[in-house]
């Protein structure tokens, strides 16, 4: 892809290359195999940490690149250009980013270089099967005893759940209390763990060779120094704070996804016949294209400027609520209008438009469902 954005530089073009290099030659030729599997392949993780692929916006002081969310952005839309979806990087990055802003010292250190050589993946632990996105909801509990907090729960739809080493917990330390109240964030180092259990891959109907598993805490015991940030009460604040960055990366990677869609879809139609005239000839062809194009577009401008914000520090909750609403929103538009030109071989996963069509509908639900979105966006507007 070659658009033009506001906020490249030389020095990021070459680091676009060398993140497109490793797609090219370690993702995508693996693609078909990770989703018959249900994960990636485990190595994936410290090939990527050895190139500096991993934590690129960390401070070099915690074994960070010491890059900024630009490289993020970089590595997400190389990915979704691939049409790689199971290599859940942005989870891992999504736990880099809770650890960098809200642990204390020592925790930062003990983790963050880690995660930056990929000896430990990263997940973050909030869905349970009764809640969904209702976050104060949540039953998971964690009892302090002595030094010790004792967790019990379970949790659900948990990316990089297979290969985690590294797991944020959300749960109540005050149980107690209503609502957001008394619920922090817990991290847990899971290797050899005991207690603490990983159920079945779940089977999706897209997006096949990301692991997403079912978690399990009997008694888990997790040192106190583990309470992330090392005061209670705090995760639900530390979760509205962290949120917007997570919802930002889906929208980069779905506005990336629906330019690729309409890439490839171009290229379709100026070669496919019908009725002795090549696609692009009708003008039903030519005035869909058009639409998905001028409203992909504008998509772009206003992610890119999400982008610089973000950099800045300057990226609010409700501006990220509202990327990513717009953009997953126009992700499942563009790649099912798309699909439609393609005819039956759009069905056909031999084409890669019908595996974006079944990797794309999850957008609108994680990272806050759509409908959330909106309440957000529609408080913010209430309280001007």
């Amino acid at each position: 892809m070659h658009i033009k954005r506001p906020w490249m530089s030389s020095e990021l073009e070459v680091f676009r290359d060398n993140v497109r290099r490793f797609v090219a030659e370690d993702i995508s030729p693996h693609e078909k195999r990770w989703a018959q599997q249900q994960s990636v392949d485990r190595e994936l993780w410290t090939k990527a940490g050895a190139l500096g692929l991993l934590c690129p916006a960390v401070p070099e002081a915690y074994g960070g690149a010491g890059g900024d969310f630009r490289h993020d952005a970089i590595i997400l839309e190389e990915q979704s250009y691939a049409g790689n979806t199971a290599w859940a990087k942005g989870v891992h990055e999504i736990v880099v980013h809770y650890v960098l802003a809200c642990g204390t010292e020592d925790q930062k250190k003990r983790w963050l270089p880690k995660l930056a050589s990929g000896d430990m993946v990263g997940a973050i632990a909030m869905t349970e099967p009764g809640t969904g996105s209702d976050l104060q909801s949540i039953r998971s509990t964690a009892r302090l005893d002595g030094d010790n907090y004792i967790v019990n729960g379970s949790k659900t739809f948990i990316s990089n759940g297979l290969h985690c080493g590294l797991l944020i917990i959300v749960c109540k330390t005050d149980a107690s209390l209503p609502g957001s109240r008394g619920i922090s964030l817990l991290v847990a180092e899971t290797d050899g763990l005991p207690g603490f259990r990983r159920g079945r891959l779940l089977e999706k109907i897209g997006q096949k060779g990301q692991d997403t598993a079912e978690l399990f805490f009997e008694d888990v015991c997790i040192p106190a120094e583990n309470l992330l940030g090392g005061r209670e009460g705090r995760g639900f604040m530390q979760l509205m704070q962290q949120l917007p960055h997570e919802r930002l990366i889906l929208a980069m990677g779905a506005q990336a996804a629906a330019e690729q869609a309409i890439a490839i879809t171009l290229d379709y139609v100026k070669e496919r016949k019908a009725f002795g005239q090549k696609l692009i000839e009708f003008q039903n062809t030519r005035f869909t294209l058009a639409e998905l194009h001028t409203h992909t577009s504008l998509a772009r401008s206003f992610v890119d400027r999400c982008v610089e914000q973000a950099v800045k520090g300057e990226l609010d909750t409700s501006t990220a609520s509202m990327a990513k609403l717009a953009c997953t929103d126009n992700q499942c538009r563009v790649v099912d209008a798309c699909l439609q030109l393609f005819g039956g071989y759009g069905y056909m996963l031999e084409y890669p438009i019908a595996q974006m069509y079944a990797d794309a509908r999850v957008q609108k639900i994680y990272g806050g469902s759509n409908e959330i979105m909106k309440e957000i966006i529609a408080r913010s507007l209430a309280s001007e």
